[in-house]
């Protein structure tokens, strides 16, 4: 088998790398693409050295079963389509193609039906996005979800390595914002991404039309606000869920308990305590009815809501191709 990660370099793209090691994927080639200001960037998986090459337009010519693109959503429209068209199956983790709706949208323990003898192009969802329907899956088949209201507490990770970098030099005194709008070090940000003329921005705009997509259901009723917190790695949520069937506490927590890759806590989790992991936590469920109910929600961002996800849709094709 042939892989290739375009935007290797970045902190997605490293952690793809790093995935590709921890699930023994059976390569027999592993090839790294980047910019050219990359080229030369050597990283190790197991025994061998892999070296950063300059990504063209021919790179996909030496015959990939497997693309994982993590490079900003301009090179994904220009390069994805190229490398699908030699027979690569692409797996997008940039926003470029989550709204085709000629391209499937996959969290694997939801819809991973649809890689299935899947040729082209697969969609990755947003990290937010990934991490809240996870935790949502279970209930959504139990008892159906009405409404939810989402405010997230995301990483300067999110915004790649140079949002790491841009906190670090302000933790440091270099009081500079270049990556986002305002001051991050000791400060809350309250918006991520553009904001569009309803007030919502394209972050809050993924939240809503991705859930939507994955599940199927068009009729979910989701109202997001998306806030950038002073965190490295670790996006948390506060959730709140409107059922269409009742519940009861108990019956929640078992469902959550039950679904794939989440874990259910009485314990009051923080991002500090989930970094490094591939699970999704739920913790501080609660509820004044039998209709509605909040919780708390947290995941590593650059793992459960990209390069592992990614990982899963290759594994679950590899499967069932």
């Amino acid at each position: 088998m042939r892989i290739a990660i375009v935007g290797a370099t970045g902190e997605v793209g490293r952690m793809m790398l790093k995935k590709l090691e921890e699930e023994n994927i059976p390569a027999e080639v592993i090839d790294l693409y980047a910019s050219s200001r990359s080229v030369g960037k050597k990283f190790t998986l197991k025994d061998k050295t892999l070296e950063v090459v300059e990504l063209r337009e021919d790179s996909f010519d030496r015959g990939y079963d497997y693309v994982l693109f993590s490079a900003g959503a301009s090179i994904s429209r220009h390069y994805s389509p190229i490398a699908a068209e030699k027979g690569a199956l692409v797996i997008d983790n940039s926003s470029a193609f989550r709204s085709d709706a000629e391209v499937p949208l996959v969290v694997p323990e939801i819809n991973g039906f649809l890689v299935k003898g899947y040729k082209g192009i697969i969609a990755n969802p947003n990290c937010s996005t990934i991490q809240m329907v996870l935790s949502l899956s279970g209930i959504y088949r139990r008892y159906g979800v009405k409404t939810i209201v989402v405010s997230t507490y995301q990483a300067v990770s999110g915004a790649g390595n140079k949002g790491v970098a841009e906190l670090e030099k302000q933790e440091a005194g270099e009081i500079v914002s270049t990556v986002f709008i305002r001051q991050i070090h000791r400060n809350v940000v309250p918006v991520i991404g553009d904001l569009l003329e309803t007030g919502f921005s394209t972050e809050e705009m993924k939240m809503v039309n991705e859930t939507r997509k994955i599940f199927g259901d068009d009729s979910i009723s989701v109202w997001p606000t998306t806030v950038r917190v002073p965190v490295a790695h670790g996006h948390s949520e506060s959730i709140f869920v409107e059922t269409i069937e009742p519940f009861t506490l108990d019956g929640l927590k078992s469902v959550i308990e039950n679904s794939e890759n989440v874990v259910y806590s009485e314990d009051h989790l923080t991002p500090l305590e989930v970094a490094g992991s591939d699970l999704v936590y739920v913790s501080r469920l609660r509820t004044f009815d039998s209709s509605r109910f909040l919780f708390w929600n947290i995941a590593d961002n650059i793992r459960v809501g990209a390069a592992t996800n990614a990982v899963r849709i290759m594994k679950a094709h590899m499967g069932g191709a």
